[in-house]
């Protein structure tokens, strides 16, 4: 299978001097496509760290990234931009739904700007919503949604350009045991429908949906 994220020789270090603390040492991770990979490790060991270098919102020290056909360490903004925008869906254990709009306008937001592209149009909204079973909380403000209901409508949105890989850091931190499992079950089977999950979690229960489990130790990726 082809693989659409390879990364090798990630170093990423916090602070200077006595205080600096290498969070990456040489890690390396590839996925292949229709692949769900867990990172799990403990808190503060610099899962989301990985996650944000591999989704390009963060820049490694050193170190090779390739996502979606696409060079990201050392990479313009330009190209960050065309990475987050086309290749890459983000989850977060906050669900950064925008208050002021509906569950389905927080969707056709993103859809309206991928338009032009062809990937993103209201139709697309409109199966990810029935797909993820939000027909009846669409039309509401995210205040009135429960955890579950907005972090599936996380999911939807990270889905609208059709990402090559979907990047989940802790999707089910905030939720209770019954929603967590809903979407976890929701992200497993992204695999169905051809998009790489990489989920970085300190669960082990969330790590089970995937085909694979690496563990962060001492800044490098291990079975």
């Amino acid at each position: 299978m082809v693989n659409v994220v390879t990364a090798s020789g990630l170093v990423k270090t916090f602070g200077t001097g006595r205080a600096a603390r290498r969070v990456l040492d040489g890690a390396a991770i590839e996925v292949a496509a229709g692949e769900v990979v867990a990172v799990h490790g403990r808190s503060g060991s610099g899962k989301s760290t990985l996650l944000h270098l591999l989704g390009g919102l963060d820049r490694a020290e050193a170190g090779r990234i390739e996502v979606g056909g696409l060079r990201v360490d050392g990479a313009k903004e330009r190209t960050l931009d065309e990475l987050r925008r086309h290749h890459v869906g983000f989850v977060f254990q906050f669900f950064h739904l925008i208050p002021e709009l509906t569950g389905a306008e927080n969707l056709l937001l993103p859809a309206r700007l991928l338009n032009g592209d062809g990937k993103g149009s209201p139709e697309r909204v409109r199966a990810l919503i029935e797909r993820l079973g939000l027909e009846g909380a669409a039309e509401r403000l995210p205040h009135t949604l429960s955890g579950g209901e907005q972090q599936r409508f996380a999911i939807a949105r990270a889905l609208v350009g059709d990402p090559a890989v979907v990047l989940a850091d802790e999707p089910t931190g905030n939720l209770d045991s019954e929603a967590a499992r809903t979407v976890l079950g929701l992200l497993g089977g992204l695999r169905e429908h051809g998009p790489a999950v990489v989920l970085v979690t300190h669960e082990r229960e969330a790590a089970r949906i995937a085909d694979r489990v690496l563990h962060l130790r001492e800044g490098r990726l291990v079975p």
